[in-house]
């Protein structure tokens, strides 16, 4: 019984770390990619994420892709002129030394353009980030039907 319990125990501290699903990256590290769940006939959605620098020197996500949409793009929601647009961000996005990029809802997103599945609720799918420095690294994007607790937290 006890060695039944102890088993236990392992299997739910580990699928708590499945849960999460985070990636160290050299001196980066992603937290818990996800996309929003939307509707089969959606031709687009969209994902997010908290990349964390723990480096002495700035990094920059150029970009991401993958088979799950024709084309994935930075995209960032800003408040203009009383308005909220959407825009292509050219260039990448900076991972300071030391600090962090959120991709969150209402700010920096990874827009998937064409979807080739519908984004249905505990899906899971791989993206692939482009970073200047660190160079490419595959992960793999959880389909949820709202956000994790934790980026709740960081709306305003």
């Amino acid at each position: 019984m006890r060695k039944t319990l102890l088993a236990l125990g392992a299997l739910l501290s580990f699928s708590g770390t499945l849960a999460a699903h985070d990636y160290t990256f050299g001196s980066l590290h992603i937290e818990h990619p996800w996309a929003m769940a939307v509707p089969a006939v959606s031709p687009n959605g969209a994902a997010y994420l908290v990349i964390h620098n723990k480096g002495t020197e700035a990094d920059k996500l150029l970009g991401a892709d993958t088979a799950r949409a024709g084309k994935t793009e930075i995209h960032e929601h800003l408040h203009k002129d009383g308005l909220m647009k959407m825009q292509k961000v050219e260039g990448g996005v900076e991972i300071p030394a030391g600090g962090e990029a959120r991709f969150e809802q209402g700010g920096y997103h990874l827009m998937m353009f064409g979807l080739k599945q519908p984004l249905s609720d505990d899906d899971k799918f791989p993206m692939t980030l482009h970073f200047q420095k660190a160079g490419d690294l595959e992960v793999e994007v959880h389909v949820q039907t709202q956000a994790p607790a934790a980026a709740a937290e960081h709306q305003h």
